[in-house]
């Protein structure tokens, strides 16, 4: 991927909590939008960038919660947009779980400090 975007957003998602298909689309959803308004607030080149490239998207897996709050704190020490999603309750999970992380859009190179030795989902 790197060799075709210069920016992409990464979506981090717990494996432990053994969503449903539609749950874990809806979070990821949530997680995508998030930390994309989050960055066309505070880095409006950067989203610019992604969104003119084509929105480039990777979802990845994190083993806890635990895992997901440290990518979150690696992201911002870096400075990249990052929205944690937490969910109402309302279905699958019980209220205030911690789902999922959007990371960016930002280059390539930087999310990839975060991000890069994770598994794809």
């Amino acid at each position: 991927m790197s060799g075709e975007f210069r920016y992409k957003q990464v979506i981090a998602v717990r494996a432990d909590l053994k969503m449903g298909r539609g749950k874990l689309a809806a979070q990821v959803a949530h997680a995508a939008v998030a930390s994309a308004r989050e960055c066309e607030r505070g880095h409006p080149d950067w989203f610019r960038g992604w969104w003119e490239e084509g929105q480039a998207k990777v979802v990845v897996k994190v083993q806890s919660e635990t895992d997901l709050l440290e990518l979150s704190r690696q992201a911002r020490e870096l400075g990249l947009p990052a929205a944690l999603v937490v969910d109402k309750g309302l279905t699958q999970l019980p209220a205030n779980t911690t789902t999922c992380l959007g990371i960016g859009p930002c280059p390539v190179n930087l999310v990839d400090r975060v991000t890069g030795a994770l598994k794809l989902l």
